[in-house]
């Protein structure tokens, strides 16, 4: 199974191809995607990613995880959440979101496992 690629990104708007459903926030990984609901894990611009906003991409074998911190990069990605992709043996990237989605659909289309975490919005 291949990585979606992100097909548009718009403020408060993303499509991945072949999903019928337009995203405000959402998670991507090799076969899927879905929306990214920050009420689950009580995530907020700060501090920010937490490790259980990521739990689902990584258990799906991804081997590279982006994240996209917003299109002004509100959204902070602490140290921690970093350091606990590390230890699972996956690379990360923090990105401003349009070149979060832009490396995204580029590793993608190398067919690499990767996943991400995209908010679309500040």
């Amino acid at each position: 199974m291949s990585s979606p690629e992100i097909a548009s990104l718009s403020w408060g708007q993303m499509k991945v191809k072949g999903c019928s459903t337009t995203y405000k926030d959402c998670k991507v990984w090799p076969g899927g995607s879905r929306t990214w609901d920050w009420r689950e894990t009580g995530t907020n611009h700060s501090p920010g990613v937490q490790p259980a906003d990521l739990e689902e991409v990584i258990k799906k074998g991804v081997k590279t995880v982006v994240i996209g911190r917003g299109m002004s990069e509100a959204l902070q990605v602490p140290p921690s959440t970093v350091d606990y992709l590390k230890k699972n043996g996956i690379d990360v990237l923090v990105l401003q979101t349009e070149k979060a989605v832009e490396e995204y659909n580029t590793l993608a289309a190398k067919g690499v496992r990767v996943g991400g975490v995209f908010h679309s919005t500040c």
